[in-house]
Order: structure tokens, then C-alpha cells, then sequence
């Protein structure tokens, strides 16, 4: 049946073509008092006048965006606002958005990786974790390997605040940073052997040892090793004695110490035990995370260094 009114008065046929909803669905909508018809005609057929169209058009509006049935209810009993409504569900798809780019950026990793299921389905709950939970698996990773211990308090403290934040919009390469630190934090082997760096590190602290970071002395290292590095000098040749005997004095002035045979031996000591690795290879991940810009690798300049100390001290 067409119109019967043509200033004021549809049929569900007439909505269904004007809104391009099925004449099912007006007829549901209808029945469940979402969109009440506004009379019958003589033979029995629902019409309905202009406000009825507008409601459900504001209907379908609020249904294509993803807003569930009982909450078109509150808004059309006006228990809720549009502005509410749009506000909370606006908040909801951002929670879908994150979630989405989450899998992409793992789905992407995974492909790139050729993770078998069961890294696929590790890499999908890491990946999921919250900022809140990330800080937590750090916090746990601190505590295991420094807890209980007098070890250097700036590091430590440095360690916590030092907590990847995965981006929403995170790549494939921050999604396998991320997993490879949390795989990392759980490894065993590292643990111990940063706890070995712990105990190491509160043991100098017990013999008097109150210096903190030494970021000075780092920079110094890696420029005079690196430049040496750099122009091919040998470690155990005597070429190398003047970088040496330059660095040792510095650490003798910094850890008020002789400089002698005695320090040769501490500070190649003191290197062997920081020498892992996986400790640079934390911090490494944790930039790619967090687009931090990309740590100088200090790998070569502290071998070239233990090799140049225990030359000498034979």
C-alpha cells in the first residue's frame, strides 16, 4: 500500500524505501515500542507521520554506529543524552581501536617473525597487557634480581622508572621489542646474572663504595677506547698503554683508590661481571618501545677493555 497521506502519513513501505532499512526491521522496531506507529489505516496498516521518521532515522543513525538497543531506548525516553551516549560510546571504540592495531601490528609481526602457534598466542597476551601490567612485570624483574640487597640505589631507581610503554598505534617492530623484553625479564639465566651484578654491586657498597652512576667516566671510556678502536690499535699491544694508564687514573681519582697493579685487577673485575650482553640489549629494546632514540652500542669498546686489562695484569 502507498501513502494515505501525502502531507503527513507513511507506510513501512514508504519508511522502508526512504531509509533503506527491511520492512522486517521497521516492523520489529515497531513492535518492541522503539518506533511506534503513529495510527492504522482502515485496513489495518501501519503509518506513520514525520516525527516517527525522525525517530527512526535518529534510530538508525545511533544502531549503524554500534549503540545497542537498550541504550537507543534511554536516549529516545531522553534518560540519557546524545551527547552521553556519543561521549561513552566514542570512549568504547577507542578501547576497539587500540585492541585493533594490537592485532595488526602482532598479526604483521608474526608474519615477518614465522611464529609457530604457540609464540603467536604468547605474543597476543603480551601484547594485550596494560601499561599498568607491563610496569608490573618490570617492577617483578627489579625485585627479583635487586631485592634485598644494598646494590647501587640510582640504578635501581633508574630501572623502575625505565617502563616500556607500548604505543596504541604500536608497529610490528615495538610489538616484538616488547615481547622479546618480556621474554628477557623471564629468562633465568639473566636473572641470575644480574642478580650477580647486584650482589657485586652491594658488596663494593658494604666496602665503602657510595659513588653512584658514573656517566662521565662512561663517556670518557667510549671516547678514548673508541677512538683507539677506531685506529686499529691493539689491546695487549703497548700502543695501548697510554689509554690505559689515563682511564686507570681516572677510576683511581673516582673510587679513591691507589693506582697500581691492584686497581688493574678490581676494575677488570668489575667490568667481567657487568660484561652481559643481554644487559645492552635490554636497554636497546626498551628504546624501540618506547621511540626512545637508539643507545650507542658499548659492546666493542668494553671488550677492547678487559682484553687491554688482562694483558696487563700477568
Amino acid at each position: 500500500m502507498g501513502r494515505v497521506n501525502d502531507d503527513t502519513l507513511y507506510t513501512i513501505g514508504d519508511l522502508a524505501r526512504r531509509t533503506g532499512l527491511p520492512v522486517k526491521t521497521i516492523r520489529f522496531y515497531a513492535d518492541e515500542g522503539v518506533v511506534p506507529e503513529t495510527g492504522r489505516t482502515p485496513a489495518g496498516y501501519r503509518v506513520y507521520d514525520l516525527a516517527a521518521v525522525a525517530r527512526l532515522d535518529l534510530v538508525r543513525t545511533l544502531r549503524e554506529l554500534g549503540v545497542d538497543l537498550p541504550t537507543v531506548r534511554r536516549v529516545l525516553a531522553r534518560e540519557a543524552t546524545l551527547g552521553e551516549v556519543a561521549a561513552a560510546h566514542a570512549e568504547a571504540l577507542d578501547v576497539q581501536i587500540r585492541t585493533l592495531r594490537l592485532r595488526r601490528a602482532v598479526l604483521n609481526a608474526v608474519a615477518a617473525r614465522g611464529a609457530t602457534h604457540q609464540e603467536m598466542d604468547l605474543m597476543h597476551k603480551m601484547a594485550r597487557m596494560s601499561d599498568s601490567e607491563r610496569k608490573r612485570l618490570i617492577e617483578e624483574f627489579v625485585d627479583s634480581t635487586f631485592g634485598g640487597l644494598d646494590a647501587n640505589p640510582d640504578l635501581v631507581e633508574l630501572l623502575r622508572a625505565a617502563t616500556p610503554d607500548l604505543p596504541d598505534d604500536a608497529t610490528p617492530e615495538q610489538v616484538e621489542a616488547w615481547i622479546e623484553l618480556a621474554e628477557l625479564t623471564q629468562d633465568p639465566d639473566f636473572r641470575a646474572s644480574v642478580r650477580r651484578m647486584a650482589e657485586y654491586q652491594a658488596a663494593e657498597r658494604a666496602a665503602g663504595d657510595t659513588t653512584g652512576l658514573h656517566h662521565e667516566l662512561t663517556t670518557l671510556v667510549r671516547d678514548r677506547i673508541g677512538q683507539a678502536v677506531a685506529a686499529g690499535v691493539d689491546p695487549e699491544s703497548p700502543a695501548a698503554d697510554p689509554v690505559i694508564a689515563e682511564l686507570g687514573a681516572r677510576y683511581a681519582a673516582t673510587f679513591d683508590r691507589p693506582d697500581d697493579e691492584a686497581l688493574r685487577a678490581w676494575l677488570w673485575h668489575r667490568l667481567e661481571v657487568a660484561a652481559d650482553a643481554r644487559v645492552e640489549r635490554y636497554w636497546r629494546l626498551l628504546a624501540a618501545i618506547n621511540r626512545w632514540p637508539e643507545p650507542e652500542s658499548l659492546g666493542p669498546v668494553f671488550d677492547w677493555f678487559l682484553r687491554a686489562l688482562r694483558a696487563r695484569m700477568r
